[in-house]
């Protein structure tokens, strides 16, 4: 076992020296950025970057740029910078197999407030060809239940004003492409990579809105030059562990400052739908497609909103990892009744695709135990989840005149979860942008039933749906009364 004095600090000048792991098989020297990422995180890295790497060697020109504009963003820059962007990557299967691999398609790493106008400029460089996001659902900055983009954020209303470099994804990827414009160079595409229904077209609909705030006429620019493709991504990746540095180092001898770990498992699609040119994706195992939507619904309404079906019961049963909650005979069955009964009848047609196959992959991903995924990563930030995952699900079905009673538990079961105690009446620390309203409305609800759906932004209309509430009062009330356990096998009987 290597000890932190014997441990090979990761770097360029170090890559030569690693043994046990596959590094870049190409001179990063030789690789040049063509695309700005804004939002660095562990899935990027487990993901996109991921695919990037495997096409540098024929096609140096597409390494990563990547940015941050978050406070938090100081400590991915902290820890990338000093070993020349490098980490490592280690994939850990459920039959116990491991393999770790050095990434270096990110060749640089900016926070933006540290330079703004490096940032901008980088934005500007005909080379930057691709502009990637991954902000997660919350970062587009509109309402859930309009889709509007909001004009009254404080750093959105402070970048409008124009009295300082812009803070914002918004201000600086909309800066970028209007000094594209004044210099005639052709816009850059904008690829957002997360797990939102019509990524592409939430993109286009927020940016244009800025847009528009700033300068009528640049947003025409950008309407008619720029492209939003759709995507979808996939590849359970958890935050990283604090033993995974150790770990790695204990088997291969590096010293990572920031490792990632996620599963086997890799999909991305994307639509064939660019402004500037693209790397070759599908060499990499990208599916690159003209409508992508099948795809995203098979998987938000399935992974997605099965990660939601899980973890507010598995919390308040009292477990912390998803695979032990997984293993769970009556929570494994909530799932694949959920995905079968309610979430596969709302797909479009994917032929050629065994959506029942791809359901029992998921129950196999989930109950990975190497992956070691907490509950209560998958109970965060619920309020850009739920609505954007599992509220159409309802909605469709309601539109089908199907039930929805699996759907309603989960809602319910997240109302028990946001009353911020649980079963043995332990505080539940709710990780919500919402939690202070939602933990009181979850509260109130046991006096007024109706007060959680009552959260229009959040559920529509659904307080006014006897064919949604009636299953949703039964379960909330069950799960008070009885207890989780109870309510799971008498939702399933």
């Amino acid at each position: 076992m290597s000890t932190p004095s014997t441990r090979t600090p990761l770097r360029n000048a170090t890559l030569g020296s690693l043994t046990g792991v596959t590094t870049p098989a190409y001179d990063r020297a030789t690789v040049t950025p063509g695309i700005v990422h804004f939002g660095v995180g562990g899935f990027h890295r487990a993901h996109q970057a991921c695919y990037l790497d495997k096409l540098l060697a024929n096609d140096p020109s597409w390494g990563i740029s990547g940015v941050g504009v978050r406070p938090a963003d100081v400590h991915m820059r902290d820890a990338l910078v000093p070993q020349d962007c490098l980490y490592t990557l280690t994939l850990k299967a459920p039959d116990g197999t491991v393999t770790t691999s050095v990434i270096g398609s990110i060749i640089e790493y900016r926070y933006a407030p540290d330079d703004p106008e490096a940032v901008l400029e980088r934005l500007a460089d005909p080379a930057t060809r691709i502009v990637s996001l991954t902000v997660t659902e919350g970062g587009y900055n509109f309402s859930a239940s309009t889709g509007e983009f909001d004009a009254s954020d404080p750093e959105v209303v402070a970048d409008l004003a124009g009295n300082g470099p812009p803070t914002t994804v918004f201000g600086l990827v909309v800066e970028g492409l209007a000094r594209r414009r004044d210099r005639g160079v052709p816009s850059f595409t904008v690829m957002s990579c997360d797990n939102i229904a019509g990524n592409g077209h939430m993109a286009r609909s927020t940016f244009l809105a800025y847009a528009r705030l700033r300068d009528a006429d640049l947003a025409g620019w950008i309407e008619g030059h720029t492209s939003f493709p759709n995507s979808m991504v996939d590849r359970i990746t958890p935050a990283t562990p604090a033993e995974l540095a150790d770990e790695v180092a204990a088997r291969t001898g590096i010293a990572d400052a920031w490792p990632v770990v996620a599963e086997p498992f890799t999909q991305w699609v994307i639509e064939d739908d660019f402004s500037c040119g693209r790397p070759s994706f599908e060499k990499a195992g990208v599916q690159v497609v003209a409508d992508v939507t099948p795809y995203e619904l098979m998987k938000l309404r399935l992974l997605n909103s099965g990660h939601q079906t899980l973890c507010y019961f598995a919390y308040l049963l009292g477990y912390r990892y998803v695979h032990d909650a997984a293993e769970d005979p009556d929570i494994r069955n909530l799932l694949r009744r959920y995905m079968t009964e309610e979430g596969k009848p709302t797909l479009e047609p994917l032929p050629g695709v065994d959506v029942d196959g791809y359901i029992d992959t998921l129950l196999e991903r989930f109950a990975n135990p190497a992956i070691a995924d907490t509950v209560a990563r998958l109970c965060q930030d619920s309020s850009n989840r739920i609505p954007k995952w599992l509220v159409p699900v309802i909605g469709d079905r309601l539109t089908q005149h199907g039930g929805v009673d699996f759907a309603a538990a989960v809602v319910a079961s997240w109302t028990r979860y946001d009353e911020g105690v649980d079963e043995q009446g332990d505080p539940i620390d709710v990780d919500d942008p919402l939690a202070d309203r939602l933990v009181g409305l979850a509260r109130r609800s046991r006096t007024e039933p109706f007060a959680f759906l009552s959260e229009e932004s959040l559920f529509g209309d659904l307080a006014t749906r006897e064919e949604f509430t009636t299953p949703y009062l039964w379960a909330l009330e069950t799960l008070r009364t009885k207890g989780a356990r109870d309510t799971l096998r008498e939702l399933l009987a």
